[in-house]
């Protein structure tokens, strides 16, 4: 017996009045501005902003895209995904200063910050389109995600585009019921229900397959190329590089991501948030390799990788009750990373791109505009998850190829004060139309990718533009002064222990 598509839609439907409910019960009274509606009040606990930095992270792109990819390209998905790991080491060293001044000054967005930083609303500006650009054809990674989920589960008795709309129009809803809020409390049940779900049905097709030491044996015997790198020709040592260095600094570039640190309500949170969701994490990683192997195994020659899960979960080795869970717990995944990426756009947008071009805007009418924003940019990655374009795990790094452009100015933030608002504006734009420029002639520059000269252009363009420009070192000795501040009043409050910052300060 396999899943039916009436079966389903009665899960669709479940799922939909379980997460609705939630949604629901997570308001707190109408949010009447831009922190409360996009940061839940800087009052998230540390478990609900583990799990939910985990479901926003972990999307789509890991039991389709990186379950594709394993599928394509064999154990080197494993390490690419490792790599992404080891970046969130990032978080342990930003993440304070970015909650700290985040406390300080009331920031709302990462680009609210650098533009503070660097004394510029342009820089403030460029980030936000920049981030609009790249971060759109993500959001339709996720939608595309859905898309390929249903139609490969029901052997196309639901329609792609079918999956895309009804992933919209969920992400809308969860936005508008209340905020970041209402999105975090929805991650934290599609986050349980993912990991749970596909661990137990893994370890289920694997025992089908005839256990772990059959499973390698087969892929040892039938697709020994799967077991070694580069591979089967999907990685060699400048692919893998052009794939893992966007990867691994993801947790700074990404601004849906990076936004989320200013929103713990305490340094004990975002700990917590940081160790949870690096076990999260781990063990999702090798579940969704451990799917690629396993489809590999017993779908061989697929016509595209990213059908590996759907087309297990649609077989006769997964029951169909588990397997109808685990999509659900995949589509919910994608539907958390696009209405996290809808409020972050939307939210810099309002208040970095609308309130620059009209000083004086209130909080209130940021809010309302950063509302209207939001099903926009929904249709835009609607319209363009509609392109079905190349694999779903190399979209998601084409888009951090570009986002990447930002992490010289976040690392000069709090750790260079000739930093510059030119360093900042210059690397930002020039990188984003150089990783552009290559893409449009094949990913390909001098032998490069464009995952590997972003990071080089952006840094290079930020330090030499910013030597030659004036900086504003009274804005990082504020940052400074704002990091020791806070973090020496919750020292002395005894909510948390932190360590001195003179090495902090030393390293300016």
């Amino acid at each position: 017996m396999i899943m039916t598509e009436s079966l389903i839609w009665w899960s669709v439907a479940i799922y939909l009045l379980v997460a609705i409910a939630i949604a629901i019960l997570s308001r707190q009274g109408k949010s009447q501005d831009m922190s409360g509606y996009f940061l839940g009040n800087r009052q998230m606990n540390g478990f609900v902003s583990a799990l939910s930095y985990s479901a926003t992270t972990y999307s789509a792109f890991m039991m389709v895209g990186l379950a594709g990819l394993t599928y394509a390209g064999g154990v080197g998905a494993l390490g690419f995904e490792i790599i992404y790991f080891a970046g969130v080491s990032l978080v342990a060293i930003f993440g304070p200063k970015f909650w700290a001044v985040g406390k300080k000054f009331g920031f709302v967005t990462p680009s609210e910050m650098l533009g503070h930083r660097y004394k510029s609303k342009h820089v403030a500006m460029a980030v936000s389109i920049a981030s609009c650009l790249f971060l759109i054809p993500y959001a339709a990674v996720q939608l595309a995600g859905v898309g390929y989920l249903l139609q490969g589960t029901t052997g196309g008795a639901i329609p792609f585009t079918t999956g895309v709309i009804l992933a919209t129009a969920i992400a809308i809803f969860f936005s508008y019921v209340a905020g970041i809020r209402s999105v975090m409390w929805t991650d934290s049940l599609q986050a349980i229900m993912m990991v749970v779900a596909s661990t137990l049905v893994a370890l289920l097709v694997i025992q089908g397959l005839g256990g772990f030491g059959a499973l390698f044996d087969t892929l040892a015997t039938e697709h020994p190329q799967s077991l070694t790198v580069p591979g089967s020709g999907l990685f060699s040592f400048v692919t893998f590089l052009g794939l893992t260095i966007p990867w691994f600094f993801f947790s700074l570039s990404n601004p849906q991501v990076s936004q989320r640190l200013f929103m713990p309500a305490s340094l004990r949170s975002m700990r917590q948030m940081l160790l949870g969701f690096l076990v999260f994490g781990f063990v999702y990683t090798l579940v969704s390799v451990l799917w690629g192997f396993s489809a590999l195994a017993a779908f061989p020659g697929l016509a595209s990788a990213d059908l590996a899960t759907p087309t297990l979960l649609g077989s006769v080795h997964v029951p169909p009750v588990l397997g109808v869970i685990v999509m659900i717990g995949i589509m919910a995944a994608a539907v958390s990373t696009i209405d996290s990426i809808m409020l972050t756009l939307s939210s810099m947008l309002a208040r970095d791109v609308y309130a620059n071009v009209k000083p004086g805007t209130s909080e209130k009418r940021q809010l309302i505009v950063g509302k209207v924003v939001i099903p926009v940019i929904a249709l835009m990655a609607l319209g363009f998850a509609e392109l079905q374009l190349d694999l779903i795990a190399v979209l998601s790094v084409a888009a951090s190829s570009g986002l990447v452009a930002v992490v010289p100015a976040i690392i000069g933030a709090f750790y260079w004060k000739r930093g510059t608002a030119a360093g900042a504006l210059v690397s930002v734009i020039g990188t984003g139309a150089f990783v552009l420029f290559v893409y449009a002639i094949g990913n390909s520059f001098l032998g490069l990718p464009a995952g590997i000269w972003g990071i080089i252009v952006s840094s290079v363009l930020f330090v030499g533009v910013s030597l030659l420009s004036r900086a504003p070192e009274d804005r990082a000795d504020e940052f400074l002064d704002a990091i020791a501040s806070q973090l020496r009043i919750r020292k002395t409050a005894g909510v948390v222990s932190e360590p001195p910052l003179q090495q902090a300060k030393a390293g300016h």
